[in-house]
């Protein structure tokens, strides 16, 4: 920008330089050519200057690296008549199996509880199911063990049908 201000200040200058020595020798015509054709000189050599510089400048193309971001379709999966696709683990283990929620024989009858053994065998996780919510009663023969399904929800654990 600034070469092109300093150019047009010079051309300038020449040419009212050359209009006003011309004007003093009675306006000769071929003077006022000859002032018109040094200042389109001059232009052009500023013009050419201009692109040899645009031309040497080096430029970046990211182009290579980043592409442009793609809308995203969502493709709908196959359908499957009987397919479920399961939860992620870390959601699936605090998901209790329903079928181990029974009445228990000496406990309340009112309250039902989540076998121990049922759990066990249908809860791949129930080794770590939290000891302050086991419950212990007496069946009439033995002790037994279930756990407690208010204490296991308070925990973040809940009862589903799978």
């Amino acid at each position: 920008m600034h070469k092109k201000f300093i150019a047009l200040i010079v051309a300038s200058a020449i040419a009212i330089t050359g209009i006003s020595a011309s004007q003093a020798r009675a306006a000769d015509v071929e003077d006022i050519l000859g002032g018109l054709a040094a200042i389109a000189l001059l232009g052009v050599a500023v013009k050419h200057f201009d692109d040899e510089r645009k031309k040497n400048t080096v430029t970046h193309n990211y182009n290579h690296i980043y592409k442009a971001p793609q809308k995203h379709v969502h493709k709908k999966p196959k359908q499957r008549p009987h397919h479920v696709r399961p939860l992620p683990e870390r959601v699936a283990r605090y998901n209790l199996p329903q079928r181990c929620l029974r009445k228990h024989k000496g406990y309340s009858p009112k309250q039902r509880l989540l076998g121990k053994t049922c759990l066990s065998k249908h809860y791949k996780y129930s080794k770590s199911l939290p000891e302050q919510c086991k419950v212990g009663f007496w069946d009439g023969e033995k002790v037994k063990r279930a756990y407690h399904p208010g204490c296991l929800r308070q925990q973040g654990y809940r009862v589903s049908n799978k």
